[in-house]
């Protein structure tokens, strides 16, 4: 058996690897065009910022390494130039000699990766793509100069870790968005809070407006802005690499990837591909996706391997689970957001919290914020958001093996998850996203989103706020009047008989006022997630907007 690889890294040596444990005698050639196969692309920016202090570390394995453990044939500096389906053979060069040659194949794995999107705008060329360690070494060079500013194009989980880790080398940094929100995968309301810590770190925030240029020391935006920039790092995000894919006639996907079927085999069934410049099938709905994470390639790899072996083996979908440290946050999405499942006319109810990350009584415990996406028929879970300081991870990946594992919003009250003082609560935060999940999907409880105040105010409905006088002083919604829970049953006569909405800090409080108000017999609502998901929302800059004019 001769199976060709053409790209290394996760995708490709994942494949290379397996094989090599599953099929003894095979052939096994890698084909990679940098000088490095095996490297922990996702450390890159720490390197940059010399939290990783030698290069090395980021280096997994040598083509000699491998040919010592494995016998692959890894040939670095190599290109391959096209593929003859037909006759399975690859058209390659190598790029020290310019030697062009031909090999053959009974299988062939296509893990190009991808490219970095580069927008066609004058002087782009200034600007630093971080995507290989050549990429890495050259943008560390620049760095070593000791730069005065630098302005990072893009907002997205690259664009953050680098943006973190020049400040760590002590460059001002600016960060230039054209979306009006930092992390695309994020909904408005949690990635606000990702905003306020970037702006608390010092960086400066351009959202909303583009790079229209790049000069020999600024970056034009466009809004009519010019700032400073000696240094500028480009972090857009990527787009597949489909040009051998495409000159040999495969078929290309909906979104822009190589199309392939559940065992990652591209329209010519020899041929398959995987990590970047593959499309994914998406778990909640079958749609073809983009998601370019190691894992997702490293699952792949193994799926390919034993599909090339002859092993069974089953398709794996990808809810895209991602996770990036932002300064002192850590912010973790998995599933659909909000925003999407509205904008693919999904029914979806949304449930906020902001729990401590361990018993509040144990030194230490510290705020997250965390949301889930719920569909209100089946109450399956159909996505989840976390930021917080401390206790994200586990909570989100909890939530994203609900997910694959097909448990519902209302049985995550019935996880029996780890608990101790230092390390969670008797009620964990998963298992009060089940009980929320629950008092809403059974019709207990009727909640308000934090965009629907403004619309709720402008109707008539009375904004009731229930928490302390001290607590309403420090700031409140508009118009709202301000009656203590604790102080409800006493000032019932203060109470307005009309629809309601009531809210407290992150919600615990309005419920109770909510159930309180329901035995009444009041129309009553509870804004979900409280004042603190309303102040950090959109809806919260813009009522200060209209309060600064």
């Amino acid at each position: 058996m001769n199976v060709v690889i053409i790209g290394g890294v996760a995708g490709g040596m994942s494949v290379a690897t397996r094989l090599r444990r599953l099929v003894e005698d095979a052939s096994i050639v890698v084909l990679e065009r940098s000088a490095h196969v095996s490297y922990a692309n996702c450390g890159l920016p720490y390197y940059v910022g010399g939290v990783i202090e030698d290069e090395a570390d980021l280096l997994l394995q040598t083509p000699e390494s491998l040919h010592e453990r494995f016998r692959i044939d890894v040939r670095v500096h190599t290109e391959a130039l096209s593929i003859d389906a037909a006759a399975r053979r690859v058209r390659v060069r190598n790029l020290d000699s310019d030697e062009e040659y031909e090999l053959t194949y009974d299988a062939l794995v296509l893990s190009p990766g991808a490219s970095p999107v580069v927008p066609p705008i004058p002087g782009i060329e200034r600007a630093y793509p971080l995507r290989t360690v050549e990429d890495v070494e050259r943008l560390s060079a620049e760095v070593q100069d000791s730069p005065r500013h630098a302005v990072v194009i893009g907002g997205g989980f690259i664009g953050l870790e680098i943006a973190e880790n020049l400040v760590h080398r002590g460059i001002p940094t600016q960060i230039v968005e054209a979306a009006p929100q930092l992390l695309a995968p994020l909904d408005p309301e949690m990635a606000t809070l990702v905003a306020d810590e970037v702006l608390r770190q010092g960086v400066g925030l351009h959202l909303g407006t583009s790079a229209n240029s790049v000069a020999a020391s600024s970056v034009h935006l466009s809004s009519g802005e010019e700032i400073d920039a000696d240094l500028v790092v480009l972090a857009i995000g990527v787009r597949p690499d489909t040009a051998l894919a495409r000159g040999a006639g495969l078929e290309i996907g909906p979104r822009g990837g190589i199309a392939v079927n559940g065992f990652n085999q591209t329209s010519e069934p020899t041929i398959y591909a995987l990590g970047d410049a593959a499309e994914k099938m998406d778990a909640l709905d079958g749609s073809a996706t983009l998601v370019p994470l190691a894992n997702i390639a490293n699952r792949h790899g193994r799926l390919v391997a034993d599909h090339i072996a002859g092993r069974e083996v089953r398709p794996r979908t990808t809810i895209g689970t991602a996770i990036v440290k932002v300064f002192d946050l850590t912010v973790a999405t998995t599933g659909w957001s909000e925003k999407r499942l509205v904008a693919a006319g999904r029914p979806v109810v949304a449930v906020h919290t902001h729990p401590s990350s361990h018993a509040g009584y144990y030194p230490g415990a510290r705020p997250m914020s965390l949301k889930i996406l719920v569909d209100p028929t089946s109450g399956a879970l159909l996505g989840a958001q976390g930021v917080g300081t401390e206790g994200v991870d586990k909570r989100i990946d909890v939530l994203a093996t609900a997910i694959r594992g097909g448990i519902g919003a209302t049985e995550l009250a019935d996880l029996e998850l780890a608990y101790a003082p230092p390390f969670g609560s008797a009620k964990d935060p998963v298992n009060m996203l089940g009980y929320v999940a629950g008092n809403v999907l059974s019709g207990l409880e009727r909640t308000a989103q934090w965009h629907e105040v403004e619309e709720l105010r402008l109707e008539g409905v009375t904004l009731l706020d229930v928490r302390s006088q001290r607590e309403f002083e420090r700031g409140s919604l508009p118009d709202a009047i301000n009656i203590p829970v604790d102080e409800l049953r006493e000032r019932r006569d203060e109470v307005p008989a009309g629809p309601m909405m009531v809210y407290c800090q992150v919600g615990q409080r309005g419920h109770v006022a909510t159930q309180i108000l329901n035995q009444w017999g009041l129309d009553v609502r509870n804004l979900d997630g409280g004042y603190a998901t309303w102040s950090h929302s959109p809806a919260f800059t813009v009522m200060l907007e209209a309060l600064s004019h």
